[in-house]
């Protein structure tokens, strides 16, 4: 598994559904972000399980990523029609319902396997990138088919990068939006574990 984190992000042109069900033919991924930060994430198919419960808790959400200026893109390697037919299918029969973000279709492959989460040359882990502005990986996670991912620590993780790139410090173990951060010198690790090692 390759570690994306401080290389660029890959770059890809696809065939995406937008959120108004609209088919772009050349989604560009760095074009679409225009230095915004991106939450790009990859599940295995349509139609199955875990997947639609992530999607939906992406577009529960996806009011609280725009406020962030952080933009959310989904991956699989299903063909736009089929996410078409997904998204037109009810909540309560398995759908996703008219999801606000886009959704690549992947049909060759490869972006999956660029940023390595390709399975068995077959369908694609749970992986979660976050782009910077630079469109530099900063953060990722992936988990493997059975396990759900956490779309709150997906916004954790946009509120780290955003404090760290506004305040210059660090954010520490459990840190959320709100908390302090720490001066990343040992006069600052010191102050700021004097203050809250029995809380972590």
């Amino acid at each position: 598994m390759s570690v994306l984190v401080g290389k660029p992000a890959p770059d890809f042109t696809a065939r995406a559904v937008m959120a108004d069900n609209s088919i772009e033919e050349k989604f560009n991924l760095k074009s679409y972000l225009k230095g915004s930060i991106g939450v790009l994430f990859f599940y295995p198919l349509d139609f199955t399980f875990v997947c639609p419960s992530e999607i939906i808790a992406f577009d529960n959400r996806l009011s609280e990523f725009t406020s962030r200026k952080a933009k959310v893109i989904g991956v699989s390697v299903d063909s736009h029609f089929t996410h078409i037919a997904w998204k037109n299918t009810e909540i309560n029969k398995g759908g996703i319902g008219q999801v606000k973000f886009p959704l690549v279709a992947d049909l060759n492959k490869q972006i999956a396997a660029d940023y390595d989460v390709l399975l068995n040359n077959e369908i694609a882990f749970r992986g979660t990138f976050l782009i910077d502005q630079d469109f530099t990986v900063r953060h990722q996670v992936v988990n493997d088919l059975p396990l759900g991912r956490n779309i709150d620590e997906a916004l954790r993780m946009v509120d780290a990068l955003t404090f760290f790139q506004q305040n210059g410090e660090v954010c520490p173990a459990g840190w959320n939006k709100g908390d302090k951060g720490m001066k990343a010198n040992a006069a600052g690790v010191a102050s700021y574990l004097k203050d809250n090692a029995k809380k972590l």
